[in-house]
């Protein structure tokens, strides 16, 4: 792979960053961007001097933005990856406060989610546009530019990315519990750069010994990315979630919050529709269903499309990179990682492969127990802030991982009595019927999600 390929100036993928910018954003925008600045510091529910912000009042954002000039031209002129950046970030945030700041208000008072502005001003929407389509993303609210990685300043420079030193550039709730939501996606993806090298290292390795040891870096890898992820109970409360929720929805599947889309001013006269900011939109994931071979077990359904439609909501350098890794991949062997490490008689290489499906559906699971908690107990709304439906959309993809994992147990001889394996194996029918049990009760006209999460504990996969 052409590492070089996989670069905008902003995000650098690779061994060295991972999926994380190849420096830490700007906190703030130029001096020549003020005006725009000096909302973006008033904008959250709470300010980071406790007072109450423009978000925490009824209509202070409209007339906020009446009074923002249009820095579209100046804006036009603009190259640096970095200033780009924080101009989207910028931007983005305004967009979504803007048009969902209705609905917020409405979920205040009656505790369901109400009718977007339907109408971006120009002074935010032509500025947006332009700044979308010099990094070719999409004008509305990300999780790489924005809302996420591109979104922490750190507390203490010189300490490294545990969530506790990290602070949000731009926030909508200014609250504890966002800036834990949030930060801790940024955390688990200080350990991409190690699971990037695994992968490389396995693609180009040239020996079993070398093989398994870029593999077992890649499930330790995963296993650190996991024992961050659990902290997100004590980062973000659960009962918090709806407090900054609503300023993350996407257009797209959101017809009950947006009805035919968001128009533009300025810049055209039809109605857009983009899905909204997700986790789902993270690429460690992703990365290891390529990797791995849970790709191959993806079912061809509905569900599938939005994941694969998510894709696109990603850097082009990011997109460039999961397109030559499916690649790379298909040339290693037409049945993926598992063919070739069958086919090579590396057993040990396909326990620690099963190791990393593990850690997939660990991780998987584990954000389905996120959303039996954070969304499902706090909301009757049934859409994800990316507009997939709740109750199918991760069970879709957990399935998909459980066939992976049996397909690997039975490459393995079941006489291995490597302690991996015999765990893993043993544990598997558990993790199979948790999903069985959950699905059922799902399809039952008014499932309890309070009971749905109970299953968890019954089966010791309490996460």
């Amino acid at each position: 792979m052409n590492l070089a390929h996989y670069t905008d100036g902003f995000f650098q993928v690779g061994p060295t960053h991972g999926f994380l910018p190849c420096k830490d954003p700007f906190a703030t925008l130029p001096t020549r961007y003020n005006r725009l600045q000096t909302i973006l510091h008033e904008l959250a529910r709470i300010k980071d001097d406790g007072e109450e912000g423009i978000l925490g009042k009824e209509g202070e954002i409209e007339k906020r933005i009446a009074q923002l000039p249009n820095f579209g031209k100046e804006v036009e002129k603009e190259s640096d990856p970095f200033v780009l950046q924080a101009l989207f970030r910028a931007y983005a945030f305004l967009a979504s406060a803007y048009t969902l700041a209705p609905a917020h208000f409405e979920q205040l008072s009656t505790g369901k989610y109400g009718k977007a502005n339907q109408y971006l001003p120009q002074q935010i929407a032509v500025p947006l546009c332009s700044v979308a389509k010099k990094l070719d993303v999409y004008p509305w609210l990300d999780y790489h530019y924005a809302y996420s990685l591109g979104n922490y300043i750190k507390r203490d420079p010189a300490k490294g990315f545990a969530w506790e030193n990290l602070d949000m550039a731009v926030k909508f709730s200014g609250m504890p519990d966002e800036r834990g939501f949030i930060m801790l996606h940024v955390d688990i993806n200080q350990y991409s750069p190690d699971l990037i090298q695994g992968v490389l290292g396995t693609l180009e390795s040239e020996n079993t010994v070398d093989t398994n040891r870029s593999l077992d870096q890649c499930y330790q890898a995963m296993m650190n990315i996991n024992g961050r992820r659990k902290i997100m109970w004590e980062a973000s409360r659960w009962k918090h979630y709806n407090d900054f929720r609503v300023f993350i929805m996407g257009i797209k599947g959101n017809e009950e919050i947006f009805n035919e889309g968001v128009y533009y001013q300025g810049v055209d006269e039809n109605p857009r529709q983009y899905r909204g900011q997700t986790g789902a939109q993270d690429n460690i994931i992703p990365t290891m269903d390529i990797f791995s071979g849970v790709i191959n077990h993806y079912p061809s359904n509905e569900l599938t499309r939005y994941l694969l439609d998510l894709r696109a909501y990603r850097p082009v350098c990011v997109q460039r990179f999961f397109e030559d890794l499916k690649e790379d991949m298909k040339q290693l062997h037409p049945q993926g990682l598992t063919g070739w490490l069958n086919e090579r008689r590396n057993e040990d290489g396909l326990i620690l492969l099963l190791g990393i499906l593990e850690e997939i559906y660990f991780f998987r699971n584990g954000h389905w127990q996120f959303v039996q908690k954070y969304i499902m107990q706090n909301t009757t709304y049934a859409k994800a802030t990316g507009g997939t439906p709740i109750i199918s959309w991760i069970p879709n993809q957990i399935m998909s991982v459980l066939n992976a994992m049996q397909a690997c147990i039975e490459m393995i001889s079941p006489q291995n009595k490597k302690p991996l394996y015999t765990r893993i194996r043993e544990g598997f029918p558990q993790k199979k019927g948790l999903l069985e049990k959950q699905l059922a009760l799902l399809h039952q006209k008014d499932y309890d999600a309070t009971e749905l999460y109970a299953l968890n504990k019954t089966h010791k996969l309490n996460d």
